[in-house]
């Protein structure tokens, strides 16, 4: 029988070069990242990836390519894309975006809306424990308020995607704090203490440069009447989310909601409910297409060794603390690269990341922390992550134009070299290793 996977071997990451050759330096020569399409970047890799692959015949690997795609988080992301499409557009249609709009017009002053967007992301992102549905609940709104009060369209996305991130990374019910701390063996508790005092500051300093950034604009708003019960779809899916409703419930009942809804206004027909469902399902292809055929370039780069050789190539010269840590921080950050998914590298690199934690004896709750902020930074800021590529598509515009925005990500990336160079917090970095599930 063959081995499931072969040694490391640098060889294996050619396939991730040739994705970010032909997608990254092909649109920067080119100075438009629209000449490129991310899906034929990726088709590029995928073939190499397939091609270059031990694992014998051809059919042979293009089996391992499709484990990839088959992994049950990616097709559980599909679904959750696929719904979240119906939803949004949905609630477009209905007017639920609009009735949204003008309420958020009249509690906030437009000079800090931005500001006031990027807080309710963090409240909700953190109670709904999921950054995609966040963005899926907000971007409509935050680009309905770019028109409204000529705040740049990508500065309202990238606001929304930094609150999103967030919450991704401290909430209780958050999948990455959940394979975090599963890996490293500690409570979550102990986890959100030690993640808090990290990232909170750097999130008031993103506040208070969102003011500034919004400040400077006065905007000339027409207010019109909020239509009440066109808000209701929105606020009773976050609600839902809070309760701890299955996500996919949460956005079919949403839908729903909004259908029935935009008949009883007529805001639509029956047909047109199901046109705009439609529409919202299509409009999610391309980031369909994005997440699968990344699943399959993962798997080849995995199969054939490629994260393996990076593991072991970070790991060979540790000799403190501070290297351990930077270490771990490394090996989730680049799985994070290859995976476009910040639970699935975690999946990856927990498991290296505790064997090296408990050979340095870092906190097993500092080691969670450290792996959970970091794959957050990367997967905020990466123009294929599902993140900006769902935000990109919500608003209508290309994920570079939101990258300069993302002030809390870049941050928070600072901030954890400066929590691992100044072994801070304190209280955490000397914890016991004591180990509690």
């Amino acid at each position: 029988m063959k081995p499931e996977n072969f040694p490391p071997n640098p060889l294996a990451l050619v396939p991730l070069g040739v994705f970010l050759l032909a997608y990254v330096a092909v649109s920067l020569a080119a100075g438009d990242f629209y000449k490129m399409p991310i899906t034929v970047a990726f088709v590029l890799a995928c073939v190499v990836a397939v091609a270059m692959s031990r694992g014998g015949s051809l059919h042979r690997r293009i089996e391992i390519f499709c484990k990839g795609p088959a992994n049950p988080n990616i097709m559980l992301m599909i679904l959750i894309f696929i719904l979240a499409g119906a939803f949004a557009q949905t609630a477009k249609a209905m007017g639920a975006v609009d009735a949204t709009v003008q309420l958020t017009l009249s509690i906030l002053p437009g000079n800090i809306l931005a500001a006031g967007v990027f807080l309710a992301a963090c409240l909700i992102s953190v109670s709904v424990g999921t950054s995609v549905g966040t963005i899926v609940a907000l971007t409509p709104v935050a680009a309905g308020l770019s028109t409204q009060t000529g705040l740049p369209l990508g500065l309202m996305a990238a606001v929304v995607v930094s609150g999103a991130m967030f919450g991704d990374n401290l909430s209780f019910i958050s999948d990455t704090t959940i394979v975090a701390t599963r890996t490293q063996g500690c409570k979550m508790d102990d986890k959100f203490k030690t993640n808090f005092a990290i990232v909170f500051p750097f999130a008031l300093i993103t506040m208070l440069l969102y003011i500034l950034v919004g400040s400077s604009v006065s905007p000339t708003l027409t207010l019109e009447k909020v239509t009440w019960v066109k808000v209701l779809p929105y606020a009773a899916v976050l609600a839902a989310a809070i309760m701890g409703v299955n996500v996919m419930l949460v956005l079919l009942g949403g839908t729903v909601l909004c259908g029935l809804i935009g008949l009883c206004t007529g805001s639509f027909s029956v047909w047109g409910w199901t046109t705009a469902m439609g529409a919202g399902i299509t409009g999610m292809a391309e980031l369909i297409i994005v997440t699968l055929l990344a699943g399959g370039m993962l798997e080849m780069i995995r199969y054939n060794g490629g994260l393996a050789f990076i593991i072991k190539r970070m790991t060979a010269h540790i000799s403190t603390k501070r290297g351990a840590e930077l270490a771990l921080a490394g090996i989730v950050s680049f799985a994070n690269l290859c995976t476009a998914n910040n639970t699935i590298a975690l999946i990856m690199a927990g498991p290296i990341a505790k064997e090296i934690a408990q050979k340095f004896e870092i906190a097993p709750n500092r080691a969670a922390s450290l792996l959970d902020i970091c794959s957050c930074v990367v997967q905020g800021i990466i123009p294929y992550g599902a993140q900006l590529l769902m935000a990109a598509n919500l608003a209508g515009i290309s994920p570079v134009g939101i990258m300069k925005y993302l002030y809390y990500p870049y941050l928070l990336g600072v901030g954890v070299l400066l929590a691992i160079l100044l072994r801070y917090p304190k209280k955490h970095a000397e914890a016991s290793r004591a180990q509690s599930v």
